[in-house]
């Protein structure tokens, strides 16, 4: 196993469980939404805020349905600048702890695999912050990746090249690709689909 990243950021996910696997490869500050507790919790959620007032907060939620809920809440009450957004991909299966799968049959941030979620957060390593990309949504569009006849379709190609969710929206592909990638790499990738 590698050493564990040493994150300056704290990190945010929706339960105890997705919180042990994160420190399985991490040594950071951790916590959690409580799952949809998050909702009528006002003191959680000044937590949040005040965490990423002073540095900014990583946000690590599934990608199903209910991570997505989740994290639209989170980035409507933090400012998109101190909040940076990581995605598991939707690979299908079922959590060891669990006896059946998730309504959608995919794995959550607890089911990940180590190797992903370390390097997800490697970016994160030594109290750097990845510098974001610069990739603007004008550009989504430009390249037919937001607002066109088959944008969802080319979204889900270029999420896929980058082992992202591929039914994520416009607005989370691009906070997505401005911290994975940079500017030149993202063109090249996006032209090729």
């Amino acid at each position: 196993m590698k050493e564990k990243l040493k994150l300056s950021l704290p990190v945010i996910v929706e339960g105890k469980y997705d919180k042990l696997r994160v420190a399985s490869v991490a040594d950071a500050d951790i916590f959690t939404t409580d799952g949809f507790a998050v909702f009528n919790s006002a003191e959680k959620l000044a937590l949040f805020r005040r965490l990423a007032e002073q540095n900014g907060v990583i946000l690590l939620t599934d990608s199903d349905g209910a991570g997505k809920v989740i994290r639209r809440y989170l980035t409507s009450a933090i400012p998109k600048e101190k909040l940076y957004q990581l995605h598991v991909p939707r690979v299908p299966g079922k959590e060891k702890r669990k006896k059946s799968p998730s309504a959608e049959g995919i794995l959550g941030v607890e089911g990940t695999d180590p190797e992903t979620l370390y390097r997800l957060l490697a970016p994160f390593a030594g109290g750097s912050r990845p510098k974001r990309a610069g990739i603007e949504k004008r550009d989504l569009m430009l390249l037919g990746l937001s607002g066109g006849p088959e944008s969802k379709q080319k979204r889900a190609a270029l999420a896929r090249a980058y082992g992202l969710p591929e039914d994520m929206t416009a607005n989370a592909l691009l906070a997505a690709l401005n911290i994975l990638t940079d500017r030149e790499s993202f063109l090249q990738t996006a032209e090729t689909l």
